[in-house]
């Protein structure tokens, strides 16, 4: 049984999150929310958040016990490019770029989901 939660669109560079999400990746959930807590990042409270949803969700949608699971997947993807400008001296203008990801949590309790072959006849 496999949960997911994601948050699109995180002001973080993907870059950065990815430090975070890279230490909590195949740990059970217990161990990766105190690694979050503890973790001095701007990014890992978000990455909390997403972690706690894909609990959630596991917990209602799937009635899964939330002391077996363990972080099965967690992955962060670029998002947009936000371009802005900045002044700058003598009337100009220089650019720099807002930076967002996409951050992917996937919990699962290790037992494995029997999908059903078609028969043929």
């Amino acid at each position: 049984m496999q949960a997911t939660a994601k948050m699109n669109y995180a002001r973080v560079s993907p870059q950065k999150a990815r430090l975070v999400v890279d230490q909590i990746r195949g740990r059970s959930v217990g161990e990766a929310l105190t690694i979050l807590r503890m973790t001095n990042k701007r990014v890992a409270p978000q990455i909390e958040k997403v972690l706690r949803s894909a609990m959630a969700n596991a917990e209602n949608n799937n009635e899964a016990d939330v002391d077996e699971l363990f972080v099965k997947e967690a992955y962060v993807n670029e998002g947009p490019r936000l371009k802005r400008l900045r002044p700058a001296p003598m009337g100009r203008a220089h650019r720099y770029v807002h930076h967002l990801s996409h951050i992917i949590v996937v919990v699962s309790d290790g037992q494995e989901e029997e999908v059903e072959e078609p028969q043929e006849e």
